[in-house]
Order: C-alpha cells, then sequence, then structure tokens
C-alpha cells in the first residue's frame, strides 16, 4: 500500500466514497457540504477553503443566503489536517441547533476524540454525539489504495432533537 500520499500535506482534499455519502444522505438529507471544493462538493450548497467555514455561524448563513430560520443538517468531510478545528466546529454548530455528520479518521487516541465526541469517565459518547465506526478502510476519491487508517462516522445532534428522538425510540 502507498501511504505516502495519504500522509502527504499536498493535498488534504479527499473526495467522500460516494456509496457511503448516499447511504447517509438519505438518513440525513443534507443541504449542505460543509468543506468541499466546487468540484468534489456532495450537497446543493457547499462551503469552500475561500469561505473558511471555520469563520462564521453556519446556521446563520444559511439564514441570510435562504432566508430560513430552521439550521439544515450538514455534511462534513474536513480536511484531516484539520480535524481538531472542524470538529470542534460541528459541536458548537449543533449546541445551536444543527446536525452535523462527519467522516473522520477513527484516532481515539487524540485530544479532539476526548474534548468533543467521547467522555471517557463514562466511556461513552458525549450527549447528542453517535459515534458509528465503520468495517475496512475507505477508498477516498480516485486514489486506488485503501485509506491506512479506519474511519468513522460521527453524527453531533443538537441536545432537543437528540431527546426527542430518545423518547421517539423508547414509545
Amino acid at each position: 500500500m502507498n501511504t505516502a500520499v495519504m500522509f502527504s500535506r499536498q493535498s488534504d482534499e479527499w473526495s467522500t466514497p460516494q456509496e457511503l455519502f448516499d447511504a447517509l444522505d438519505e438518513e440525513f438529507r443534507f443541504l449542505c457540504d460543509a468543506a468541499a471544493s466546487d468540484e468534489n462538493h456532495k450537497a446543493l450548497f457547499w462551503f469552500t477553503a475561500s469561505d473558511d467555514a471555520l469563520s462564521f455561524s453556519w446556521s446563520d448563513r444559511f439564514k441570510v443566503i435562504l432566508g430560513i430560520e430552521w439550521p439544515p443538517t450538514f455534511w462534513l468531510n474536513c480536511p484531516y489536517s484539520k480535524c481538531r478545528q472542524f470538529v470542534a466546529k460541528a459541536a458548537e454548530e449543533a449546541a445551536k441547533g444543527c446536525t452535523v455528520v462527519m467522516l473522520l479518521p477513527a484516532r481515539t487516541c487524540t485530544r479532539w476524540f476526548h474534548d468533543h465526541i467521547w467522555q471517557t469517565e463514562q466511556h461513552r459518547p458525549r450527549p447528542g454525539v453517535e459515534v458509528r465506526f465503520l468495517k475496512g478502510r475507505l477508498k477516498f476519491g480516485t486514489s486506488q489504495n485503501s485509506a491506512p487508517f479506519p474511519s468513522m462516522v460521527v453524527v453531533f445532534r443538537p441536545l432537543e432533537k437528540q431527546a426527542a428522538l430518545s423518547s421517539e425510540g423508547g414509545a
């Protein structure tokens, strides 16, 4: 396996495998891809590197663009060199009422995983967070090889949405 390309800083833009995205889009109905390019975006709307999605409120941006009050659901396959910043931003946007679904490397030893995704003391995800570990290794974009790391999907839901889902499941 040629891991030099996957670990290089030559490109941080790896397109999400279409089959994975399609399955998640069927479940979540994404309106916006929060870290994409004009070439690899997966949703109707997208933020590019020049938009700098870390610097503004995503739901406020949609209020301005579309005049909608409800926060949309965001897809996020962020540049992996900025996982820490984008995971923190996803948690922040969920606190504002958005749902953010992220594709991430399954790096459970990182500070960002424990600061925003996992409650170490309780041995479970933080409230409003769901972790889905993916079997095998993904092939990103047009790469001939699978990624040299496992992946996970992390769902950040607003706490009120999380409570509603829990009550529906228990009914």
